[in-house]
């Protein structure tokens, strides 16, 4: 009986923390980092490259990066539709 609540405590922690996983995934945190940590490397990126206006030449993959997640729900929604 022991070893059975040992099991089922286990399987309630690991669901807890794939629920968080999960949770940081969609969250809309994740995406800001994401979008500023891109615009800061693609500066310096640029920067180093010495293009003529590297702050706005970072825009576009921080807005790539953006429009994809926008579009990515949809397309995960047609492929899970698929699947079943």
């Amino acid at each position: 009986m022991k070893d059975l609540e040992k099991r089922i405590e286990e399987i309630e922690k690991r669901n807890k923390r794939v629920e968080g996983d999960k949770a940081w995934e969609t969250s809309a945190l994740r995406r800001v980092l994401i979008i500023i940590l891109t615009y800061i490397f693609a500066v310096l990126y640029l920067k180093v490259a010495d293009t003529t206006n590297p702050y706005f030449g970072a825009v576009v993959p921080c807005a790539g990066f953006f429009l994809s997640t926008l579009g990515i729900n949809f397309i995960k929604k047609i492929w899970l539709s698929k699947r079943k």
